[in-house]
């Protein structure tokens, strides 16, 4: 598909990645329709692009979004599920002052899924359904995964979501294909985004140290890799790993 061509939702679409996918797709003559529930960020977003409030992990704000982007964009051919949080904590961990065994609490368990899985499945499901209930063909759906997909410490829940996220890339790709709808994934590594300046300052440095290109990704690197998903349709039912070399 043509990026001009697109007709296409950016969730989390007013910050970090998603901002810059938004104000990509826009140079590019993409019709973008941005959900985020950060109103006043969304404000912010080029003239032209159509934004409303989204909580993806509420089922019944998620239908209402995709059917007003449709309708506000003229049709819709194009998902990019990039919304995504994080509540970071080991599973099982010991207090340094108290020697008290403390656990990750449900709540940041059920978050994180609700957002980044159950909220990336009901997207993906909507999108899918408005698709085939016009007959609209080609589509395309870009899961954002993560490079935490293989494990990392302090992120059970993240890691879940983003791996779950990668599997089922696989899983709708096979069953979106008689619709005409092909789905991929990127994974990106350590990106300079809003939630990682907002890391202890040496644990960054110490991630960083550890990519072999030595450096911190930018979105515009996440960028190129989704306009080669978006463009290539030969595609499908993949995640590409965007993280420096971290994950060898």
């Amino acid at each position: 598909m043509e990026l001009r061509e697109l007709k296409v939702i950016v969730t989390g679409g007013a910050q970090g990645m998603g901002a810059h996918f938004v104000h990509r797709l826009a140079e590019a003559g993409a019709v973008v329709a941005a959900g985020d529930v950060n109103e006043a960020k969304l404000s912010e977003l080029p003239a032209g692009v159509h934004r409303r409030r989204l909580d993806v992990s509420d089922e019944e704000d998620v239908k209402a979004f995709v059917a007003w982007a449709a309708q506000a964009m003229g049709g819709l051919n194009a998902l990019v599920n990039n919304a995504g949080i994080i509540r970071d904590g080991l599973l099982v961990k010991r207090d340094r002052a108290t020697g008290e065994i403390t656990t990750l609490p449900r709540a940041d368990w059920d978050a994180v899924i609700g957002v980044n899985l159950t909220g990336a499945t009901l997207m993906a499901r909507e999108v899918a359904a408005t698709l085939a209930r016009a007959g609209t063909r080609p589509g395309v759906v870009v899961n954002m995964s993560s490079v935490a997909r293989h494990g990392n410490r302090g992120q059970s829940n993240y890691v879940a979501a983003k791996a779950a996220l990668a599997a089922n890339t696989v899983t709708w790709a096979r069953e979106l294909a008689p619709f005409g709808i092909r789905v991929g994934a990127i994974a990106p590594g350590m990106i300079e985004t809003p939630m990682t300046q907002g890391m202890n300052a040496k644990a960054r440095d110490a991630l960083v140290a550890a990519i072999p290109v030595g450096r911190i990704g930018t979105p515009e690197d996440i960028w190129r890799a989704l306009r080669f998903i978006v463009e290539c349709d030969y595609f499908d039912g993949r995640c590409v790993d965007v993280d420096g070399g971290l994950a060898m």
